[in-house]
């Protein structure tokens, strides 16, 4: 079974930088040329494949917490620059260069 989960764009690339739950991770947007920074994408396989509804986004995330838990735990593994979680709000918007 394939997975794509949402993403949130931090920064362009290439490769673009997306926060998952916290969680800084590489992708390519070629198929989403139109994406921009704060924008979600659905993510699967390290490419953008859709640009989302941010409230779709939310939705999907929640049910995806509720149907699988934590996605992505404090692990070096899923957060492999070692940054914070930041917890989700405009002053975090910046990028991970941001979190505390």
């Amino acid at each position: 079974m394939c997975l794509a989960v949402p993403a949130e764009i931090i920064s362009l690339g290439p490769p673009a930088r997306v926060r998952i739950e916290g969680n800084v991770r590489e992708c390519f947007l070629d198929l989403v040329p139109d994406a921009r920074i704060g924008d979600y994408v659905l993510l699967h396989a390290g490419m953008a494949i859709q640009v989302l509804d941010p409230e779709e986004a939310e939705e999907t995330l929640e049910l995806l917490e509720e149907a699988y838990g934590d996605l992505y735990p404090e692990d070096p593994r899923c957060n492999p620059e070692g940054l914070s979680r930041p917890e989700a709000g405009p002053e975090n918007a910046g990028g991970p260069e941001t979190a505390t």
